[in-house]
């Protein structure tokens, strides 16, 4: 049986991707922050399989790596834990820098000097095109980092990319374009729109505050995402890919399609524009290219934009309502 040891496990990737690896038969370790609030909401539906086992770790910690490293010896590690809001890095950005680069780089100084022949998986992320003009990006394109994040996120995998060459690594980073599910955070404006529909569809919300409406994504579905990180693995080489639908929508159409799914009508009548949730430094596009990864990985996304939005409200609206019916 393998063992795959996931930083992030309680996150939205990291949840789908414990799942997709226990039905594959692995054993999983899962990493968690500790925290005074529970947060493992996530993988309550793994938590009694016998091959999920949660540690707590920090990625401010070196020696919690060091320790589970050691102690588990994994087959494949796959690095997801980070301060991962783009918009909060402006607000946070020592913070977000040290988990994300100094995070990975910790973890790595691990892995090459316990457990060098495990494959390790680094989540890169489409924000590193930042602002660059020239869409669609592919695995060549020049990164242009617009925030704390997109930063550290390149420094993160550039790092990789050196300690694959330098030590002979099996270490692949997947560029993951924006993706989404029913588990995506509250805070994450795809998740806003669904939940704030949702709401108003039930009486509990009449208005919506976003940012930049115009802003262009290319959104998938996180639980074919984590599929591409698993098959990166198991390649003969280590290499870098790009994970995207090669489709590009703004937050305005994603925005109205959730409206008119949810049988409200004109998304405007409820949508008030808010300055401070803009970020000091916009990234206007973004686009990717997956035809790498379909060549190589034979990978390609299952769910559409609207399949999407459909499943992501319908999740929101069947909750919310539960709650409310139980008094909460």
């Amino acid at each position: 049986m393998k063992t795959a040891l996931i930083t992030g496990v309680t996150g939205q990737d990291g949840s789908y991707l414990a799942e997709l690896l226990l039905f594959k038969g692995y054993k999983v370790v899962g990493i968690k922050r500790r925290t005074s609030l529970i947060t493992t909401e996530r993988v309550n539906n793994i938590f009694n399989d016998t091959n999920f086992i949660l540690e707590y770790g920090n990625l401010h910690d070196a020696g919690c790596f060091w320790k589970l490293l050691n102690k588990y010896y994994p087959d494949e590690i796959y690095h997801l834990g980070a301060q991962s809001h783009v918009r909060v890095s402006f607000d946070v950005p020592e913070e977000t820098v040290d988990t994300i680069a100094m995070g990975t780089l910790r973890l790595l100084n691990a892995y090459k000097s316990i457990c060098p022949e495990a494959r390790f998986y680094q989540a890169s992320s489409s924000e590193m095109y930042g602002d660059n003009p020239l869409p669609p990006f592919n695995e060549e394109t020049a990164l242009s980092p617009a925030s704390p994040y997109a930063c550290a996120k390149t420094f993160a995998h550039n790092l990789v990319r050196n300690y694959r060459e330098s030590y002979n690594l099996h270490a692949s980073s997947g560029i993951l374009f924006n993706h989404e599910s029913p588990r995506r955070g509250e805070t994450f404006v795809t998740r806003k729109i669904t939940m704030a529909a949702a709401r108003i569809k039930l009486g509990l919300q009449d208005k919506l505050y976003l940012g930049n409406l115009e802003a262009r994504r290319d959104w998938g579905f996180a639980g074919d995402y984590v599929e591409a990180m698993w098959l990166m693995l198991q390649q003969d080489k280590p290499d870098d890919y790009v994970i995207a639908t090669g489709n590009s929508y703004t937050v305005k159409e994603f925005l109205d399609y959730v409206f008119e799914y949810a049988g409200l009508g004109n998304a405007d009548e409820y949508v008030r524009t808010d300055a401070r949730l803009f970020r000091p430094h916009e990234v206007p596009f973004l686009l990717g290219d997956p035809s790498k990864a379909k060549r190589k990985l034979g990978w390609e996304p299952k769910i559409d934009f609207k399949q999407l939005a459909e499943m992501m409200y319908d999740a929101d609206y069947t909750n919310i309502k539960k709650g409310e019916q139980n008094g909460f």
